[in-house]
């Protein structure tokens, strides 16, 4: 008996160091990605109007990603979810961001910005649906808590944030560049610790996991569970819910730091109220476990699209500088509470075999379609209207709360189908 209780104890050891091993490892990668967006995401179209570009090419620029991976995320997910490479697919993307970006240090005109920095974009924005179906995959196998791995990233977002608008203002906007690739190395060397991902265990009268992705991969598999997902109405409300969410902030994405600077606020202020923003996130990463327990990921989608109406709307009146940081507190809600919410959605109510396909139709929805036509849009109105164009954004947000009200209605609260080889069993 001695000696089973010591098996007991060694393999519950074994499997606690393989869990936090698994979450650290997540954490870490985390920290290193956003050291690139805490730069790349306020200030590069700082970086870009010192270039003499104008408000429309910014935008093109800041725009075409968006709408480009449309056809590219989804099918490097689709290609992660047969092979389940998800690990090597996020290194090969670490090393292309990391060349593009060495490259684009050296470029000056419209058109060489534009061929490097749009695929780097591209690159960048892929690693993380597949970055975020590994995180996943931890939480539904082995319970981990998603949002204590995903505050590191924020916390490092605030950091490179605060370095970068010191260094903006003290050296110039060529520090933009230079802080990016820091953050693009960091990123290549860490994505080399990822770990590949979990797959759940099969439960009573249920087939294996491998099992079902080899039956999916003879006769198309994701290709398959891609268009289960479009035909099913909750799913595209999910959708439109957190893609409304998301894509309400390209405004203040593409437009943000440069309308802060016309009202007369300094590049510091501007990384200063960006870390405003994202401390509430980190605290709401914090304690995630705890309210989605309370509240649902489905609450947490509705209370963020309101939330986002109420900001935008504020802030089409150009408010100072003290009223912009409650209203910078509102981030919390219109991108911490809907990221969070369309996490715990998709792990709750998409079967294991489309995880990594719903990812990459989350991301290319909301930080793909809306959020392009959201650019696009704020490049049309801000010449001629300049912060009256987050109008624009409060609109698509409340289309956003329609949506999250529908799936509040429909959705029951478990998965939006099984599986026929499952169900066979």
């Amino acid at each position: 008996m001695g000696g089973l209780e010591k098996d007991g104890r060694g393999s519950s050891l074994l499997a606690m160091s393989a869990r936090t091993s698994y979450s650290l490892r997540l954490a870490a990668f985390y920290g290193a990605l956003f050291l690139i967006y805490g730069v790349h995401l306020p200030y590069l179209p700082v970086w870009l109007d010192t270039r003499g570009l104008t408000a429309g090419e910014i935008a093109a620029i800041t725009a075409a990603p968006f709408f480009l991976r449309v056809f590219i995320t989804p099918t490097v997910a689709i290609l992660a979810d047969r092979t389940g490479a998800h690990r090597r697919i996020v290194n090969g993307l670490a090393w292309l961001a990391l060349v593009l970006v060495l490259a684009l240090s050296r470029v000056e005109s419209f058109w060489a910005i534009f061929l490097l920095a749009v695929p780097f974009a591209i690159a960048l924005s892929t690693i993380m649906p597949l970055t975020e179906t590994i995180a996943v995959a931890g939480v539904r196998a082995k319970g981990l808590d998603y949002g204590r791995m995903r505050l590191w990233g924020s916390i490092t977002f605030v950091t490179a944030g605060f370095v970068g608008g010191w260094l903006i203002d003290h050296a110039g906007a060529d520090a933009v560049v230079y802080c990016i690739i820091v953050g693009a190395i960091a990123t290549v060397a860490i994505a080399s610790q990822l770990p590949e991902k979990l797959r759940l265990a099969p439960g009573p009268g249920q087939v294996p996991a491998e099992t079902l992705s080899h039956q999916g991969a003879i006769r198309g598999g994701s290709t398959e569970e891609a268009l289960r997902l479009v035909r099913t109405p909750v799913f595209l409300a999910f959708l439109l819910a957190a893609g409304a969410a998301q894509g309400a902030h390209g405004m203040f994405y593409t437009f943000g730091a440069l309308t802060w600077h016309a009202q007369g606020i300094s590049t510091a202020w501007v990384g200063a109220l960006w870390a405003i923003a994202i401390v509430g996130e980190v605290m709401l990463f914090a304690y995630s476990g705890d309210i989605v327990q309370r509240w649902g990921p489905v609450t947490l989608m509705v209370s963020a699209t309101a939330a986002a109406v109420l900001r935008w709307a504020l802030m089409s009146f150009s408010p100072s500088l003290p009223a912009l940081i409650p209203l910078q507190m509102l981030h919390t809600l219109t991108y911490g509470a809907s990221h969070l919410g369309a996490m715990h959605f998709i792990s709750r109510a998409v079967p294991e075999s489309a995880q990594g396909t719903a990812q990459a139709m989350y991301a290319t929805v909301a930080a793909g379609l809306l959020m392009g036509a959201a650019t696009l849009t704020a490049g049309r109105l801000y010449p001629s209207i300049g912060g009256h164009a987050y109008l624009a954004m409060a609109l698509l947000a409340a289309i956003g709360f329609a949506a999250a009200l529908y799936v509040r209605a429909k959705w029951q609260g478990g998965l939006l189908w099984t599986s026929p080889e499952a169900a066979k069993v």
